[in-house]
């Protein structure tokens, strides 16, 4: 009986889980200071978990050339640094701030650091795993080969999960709080660019 109530409690949270809108979740901006996802009702959502030094890092401007094409139509790209792959987004948030400012003039909403895999994953980062699971990366793509050996070496089943894979994840919400698609780190920018524009 007891296994059949903690099983039932568990299958209740997964629900719970799966049926809350994007606008439930608080985050904490760079400042620490929580914010509710609710502020951005109406708005189409890139949201993206960033590295200062990884091999994709250079996305920052391709990023910040979407958020000023269509900022003012709508679009707001929000970034959580995370540091759970390779530790590759080293340093406190003021110093993450300061090498994006610097090296990429980025105007986009910068967000305090989060785990978004395992057990102290983001709220958000869960919510959209379990909206978007991995669907592979593009095998025609140089890094996206060499990403498929080196994880597929540490887990051979890496891809069978929704965990987030790598720096650079993406995901497009749309401006109802539906998570429309997600892109692995290898997708081409002007691909999301259409999206975006279709969204908008």
């Amino acid at each position: 009986m007891k296994k059949l109530a903690l099983f039932f409690i568990a299958t209740l949270s997964v629900f719970s889980v799966s049926a809350q809108s994007i606008y439930d979740i608080h985050v904490k901006d760079e400042a620490g200071k929580e914010v509710s996802l609710a502020n951005y009702k109406g708005q189409v959502l890139l949201i993206v978990n960033t590295a200062t030094k990884c091999g994709f890092t250079p996305q920052y401007k391709e990023l910040e050339t979407l958020y000023q094409g269509y900022h003012a139509k709508g679009l707001e790209i929000l970034d959580f640094p995370c540091n759970q792959f390779g530790e590759q987004a080293p340093g406190s948030i003021d110093e993450i701030h300061q090498f994006c400012t610097a090296n990429f003039d980025v105007h986009f909403p910068l967000f305090d650091k989060v785990d978004v895999n395992g057990k102290n994953a983001s709220p958000l980062f869960q919510y959209l795993k379990a909206q978007k699971g991995f669907e592979g990366f593009n095998l025609d793509d140089r890094m996206g080969r060499l990403l498929d050996k080196i994880l597929r070496q540490q887990d051979p089943d890496y891809d069978k999960n929704p965990d987030i894979k790598w720096n650079f994840t993406k995901f497009l919400v749309s401006r109802d709080g539906r998570v429309l698609k997600r892109y692995e780190p290898t997708v081409p920018i002007a691909d999301i660019e259409a999206d975006i524009q279709a969204a908008l």
